[in-house]
C-alpha cells in the first residue's frame, strides 16, 4: 500500500464500482461512435484503466483476452518513450510482438493521466480494423506465412502531441487501409473514449486524492491475486493433464495443431505448462505468451467468480510456461492473424484439465469462432468495402445445464451483426438465418446448435474465411456426444458447389454466388438417454432435436395423437433398455 494512505472497505468498494463505471462508459462511447460495423455492431473492442506501470486496474471485459494485450501494448510504450511521455499524448501500437495486440487488426490507443504534472496511469482500448492493408481484404490472410503478409505494423508512435493529432501517421495508415475513412473514424472514436476515460478518472482522484486512489489500486491488485490463491488452494493436489487441436494452420491442410496443457497444482500454487504443444506452424495460427496468459485467466475467472474484478492482480495468482519456438511462444516472423481457433483449442483444454478439479463446472467443448470476410468495389454506392463478420455457433453443454445456441463461446463474446444492418451497408443479401436442428451434440445436457447463414453476392468480391472445427468436431464431456462440425460451401445445391477449408483467403466471389456458412454445435454431457424424455419432447416441438434424433440418440419414441406429439413411454423404456442405459 502507498505510504501515508490509507483506505476502508467502504471505500475501495466505492473507489472500485467507480472505475467500472469508467470503463463502462468509455466502452459505451466507443460502440456509439464506432464507424465500422465491426465495432459498431460486432462490439470487437475493449477499454481498460491502467496504473503507471501498465497493469490493467479494470476492464469492462467484451473480450477477455485483451487483459493480457493491454499491459504489453502500455509496456511498449513506457520502453519506447519513457520520461518523454506527457499530458495531451497518445500513441498507436499494433505490433504483435513488440506489443501485445492478438493481430495486426487490432489497433491499441494508449493516453497517459497526469496529475500534478506526474504520470499516474493510463486510458487504453483495442478495437478490430476493417484493414489495414496486406494481400488480401481484412487483412487476415489464412494463408499468411509471416507477419509481413497481414498488414501494416505499428511500433509504438506517438499518435497526438499536446491533444494535436499527428496527420503524418494517419496519412501513413489511410495509404495502408483499403477503407480509410473506417480505419481512421474508428481510430478516432477510440481516442475519444479515451479521454472520456481521462476526464472521469481525473474527476475521481479529485474526489478522493491520488494517494488514496494509488492504495485502492494496490488493494485491487492483492485481492485479486489473493481470491485466485484461496480458490486454488481448495482444489485437489496433482497434475492434470487435457490436449485439443486446432483443424489446420492454412497451408499444412492435413495437419493439426496440437494444443497441450498440463496442470501442477500445490497447495495455493498453480502451473500452467504448455511446453508439450505443437511447434510454431508455417501457417497464422500461432498466438504470443499476453494472450495465453489470458487465456488461462479467462478460464480461472469463469471457474472460480464471474463477478470477479478484472485486473492484473488476476495474472499474479498462477504462472504459465510455454516453450519459445512453440505455437503459443513463436519467434518473429511467423504469422498469428487467425488466432483465434488456437485460444479456443487453448480454453477448451484448460477448462478439461481443471474439470479435474472442479467437476460441477465441467463443461464440453463448444463451437469455437469465426469470421467471413467479403472485400470489393460497390458499384452502387461508388465506393470500396470491407464486410467483416463475426459468426456464433452453439456453446457446449455445462454439467447442470444445456449449452446455449446461436452465441459466441468463452473469450470471443462479440455479437452477430443484424441482417438488416448487413443488407443496408455491403453488397448481399441474407437468404437464410437459423439454427442448426441436431448440431447440439445429444446428451443428459444437450449442447447448443449451431446456426446456417446463407448469403447471395450482388458484386464481384474477394472472399476469406477462418473458421475452425470443420475437421475436428466439439467433444462431447462425461458421455456426451460431439457437436455437428461446421462447413463452408460457395454455390451448394449445385453441380458447381465448392467446399472451402477451414481457413481460406481471396476466393474469387461472382456476382450472383451464393455461399452458405454452417457454424458448429456445442458438445454434449452426460449420458443422453438420462436426458428426461419429456425434455427431449420439448427438444423436438422446438425444432432444436429431429424426431428422428430423439430416438437415435436420446432412446425416446415419440408417438403422432390428435393432439400432437406425446412420448410413447413403453416404447421408450424397451428402447433404452435394449441400448443397456436403462432409464
Amino acid at each position: 500500500m502507498t505510504p501515508g494512505a490509507a483506505i476502508d472497505a467502504v471505500d475501495l468498494e466505492v473507489v472500485k464500482a467507480s472505475l467500472r463505471g469508467i470503463v463502462q462508459e468509455m466502452q459505451n462511447a466507443l460502440f456509439r461512435t464506432g464507424f465500422s460495423t465491426i465495432i459498431r455492431e460486432s462490439q470487437d473492442a475493449s477499454c481498460a484503466l491502467m496504473d503507471r506501470n501498465g497493469d490493467v486496474v479494470a476492464q469492462h471485459v467484451v473480450l477477455p483476452l485483451h487483459i493480457g494485450a493491454f499491459p504489453a501494448c502500455c509496456g511498449a510504450v513506457l520502453k519506447t518513450f519513457g520520461d518523454a511521455i506527457a499530458e495531451g499524448d497518445a500513441f498507436l501500437i499494433n505490433h504483435p510482438y513488440q506489443g501485445g495486440s492478438p493481430h495486426a487488426p487490432d489497433i491499441a490507443v494508449i493516453t497517459p493521466v497526469f496529475v500534478d504534472g506526474a504520470l499516474f496511469g493510463f486510458c487504453g482500448s483495442i478495437a478490430h480494423k476493417s484493414d489495414i492493408g496486406g494481400p488480401v481484404p481484412g487483412s487476415c490472410s489464412g494463408q499468411a506465412r509471416e507477419i509481413f503478409n497481414e498488414g501494416l505494423h505499428l511500433p509504438a508512435v506517438r499518435y497526438e502531441t499536446r491533444y494535436v493529432s499527428n496527420d503524418d501517421v494517419a496519412r501513413i495508415i489511410a495509404a495502408n487501409s483499403r477503407t480509410p475513412e473506417l480505419v481512421l473514424g474508428d481510430i478516432r472514436g477510440q481516442l475519444g473514449a479515451d479521454r472520456l476515460g481521462e476526464r472521469r478518472l481525473i474527476e475521481l482522484l479529485q474526489k478522493h486524492g491520488p494517494a488514496k486512489i494509488r492504495a485502492c489500486y494496490d488493494r485491487l491488485f492483492e485481492a485479486a491475486r489473493a481470491r485466485v490463491k484461496l480458490a486454488v488452494a481448495g482444489w485437489k493436489d496433482g497434475r492434470f493433464e487435457a490436449e485439443r487441436f486446432v483443424d489446420d494452420d492454412g497451408i499444412d491442410l492435413d495437419r493439426p495443431v496440437r494444443i497441450h496443457v498440463a496442470v501442477d497444482k500445490r497447495g495455493d500454487a498453480l502451473h500452467f505448462d504448455f511446453t508439450a504443444s505443437a511447434d510454431q506452424t508455417r501457417g497464422p495460427a500461432n498466438i504470443r505468451p499476453p494472450l495465453v496468459q489470458a487465456a488461462c485467466a479467462y478460464c480461472l475467472i469463469s471457474l472460480i467468480d464471474p463477478h470477479l474484478h478484472v485486473c492484473s492482480g488476476l495474472l499474479q495468482g498462477f504462472s504459465i510456461a510455454a516453450r519459445e519456438g512453440s505455437v503459443l511462444n513463436p519467434r518473429f516472423p511467423a504469422p498469428v492473424n487467425t488466432y483465434n481457433p488456437t485460444i479456443h483449442a487453448l480454453v477448451d483444454a484448460i477448462f478439461a484439465a481443471l474439470s479435474h478439479v472442479a467437476p460441477a463446472k465441467a463443461r464440453a467443448d463448444g463451437s469455437g469462432s469465426r469470421s467471413i470476410i467479403l472485400g470489393g468495389r460497390d458499384t452502387h454506392a461508388g465506393r470500396n468495402y470491407v464486410q467483416y463478420e463475426i459468426v456464433a455457433g452453439g456453446a457446449g453443454a455445462r454439467a447442470s445445464k444445456d449449452g446455449a445456441s446461436g452465441i459466441t463461446v468463452n473469450q470471443s463474446n462479440a455479437r452477430i451483426a443484424p441482417v438488416e444492418i448487413i443488407e443496408s451497408e455491403f453488397p448481399t443479401r441474407l437468404l437464410q438465418f437459423d439454427l442448426i436442428a441436431d448440431s447440439g451434440g445429444a446428451g443428459r445436457y444437450r449442447g447448443g446448435l449451431g446456426l446456417r447463414r446463407e448469403y447471395l453476392n450482388l458484386e464481384d468480391a474477394r472472399f476469406s474465411i477462418r473458421s475452425m472445427k470443420h475437421v475436428i468436431p466439439p467433444h462431447g464431456c462425461s458421455g456426451g456426444g460431439d457437436g455437428r462440425r461446421g462447413d463452408i460451401v460457395i454455390n451448394p445445391d449445385t453441380a458447381a458447389a465448392k467446399r472451402l477449408p477451414t481457413r481460406y483467403a481471396d476466393y474469387p466471389l461472382r456476382r450472383g454466388d451464393i455461399f452458405r456458412l454452417d457454424t458448429p454445435g456445442g458438445g454434449g454431457f452426460g449420458d443422453p438417454f438420462e436426458r428426461e424424455p419429456e425434455r427431449v419432447l420439448a427438444d423436438v416441438d422446438e425444432g432444436y432435436v429431429s424426431r428422428e434424433a430423439a430416438a437415435r440418440d436420446y432412446g425416446v419414441v415419440l408417438a403422432e395423437t390428435e393432439h400432437g406429439l406425446v412420448v410413447d413411454a413403453g416404447a421408450t423404456a424397451r428402447k433404452r433398455k435394449l441400448s443397456g442405459a436403462g432409464i
